[in-house]
């Protein structure tokens, strides 16, 4: 069994989180300027054993598909070339951001790295796979 790598995609940076390989915890695992995306995702698939990427899916309140699924959608069509071999799926990711920022207020973070964009687009993955782990 593989890790489950969740990417909470953006047009500037892209968080990620990871499984371990039982697939029981959810961790943050870094966040990476979008544009070397595909190249940590090569790197890392070369170390590790993923059995699914994760992708979270940005929706409008009516369930429409949000304006960054523009964005998005190339990019599914990329790591899907690049990596056959893993199942790439599709999660929520609806109020993820809401859900990061407040999970730097409980956990007692400073203003100052909760203005971090960084950790909140990590903490967004691992809330994203989070639920897609709940879900399966």
């Amino acid at each position: 069994m593989g890790r489950i790598l969740a990417i909470d995609y953006g047009a500037k940076r892209t968080g990620i989180a990871v499984t371990d390989e039982l697939q029981l915890i959810a961790s943050g695992l870094t966040t990476v300027s979008t544009p070397e995306i595909l190249d940590f995702l090569t790197g890392y698939l070369k170390e590790e054993k993923v059995s699914a990427i994760v992708v979270g899916e940005p929706k409008q309140m009516d369930n429409t598909p949000s304006e960054s699924e523009i964005l998005i959608k190339p990019f599914l069509k990329k790591i899907s070339k690049l990596f056959p071999e893993v199942e790439v799926l599709r999660q929520d990711e609806r109020f993820t951001s809401k859900m990061a920022l407040q999970t730097m207020l409980d956990s007692g973070l400073k203003k100052k790295q909760r203005r971090n964009k960084a950790l909140v687009d990590e903490i967004s993955a691992t809330i994203i796979l989070q639920s897609f782990m709940e879900r399966a």
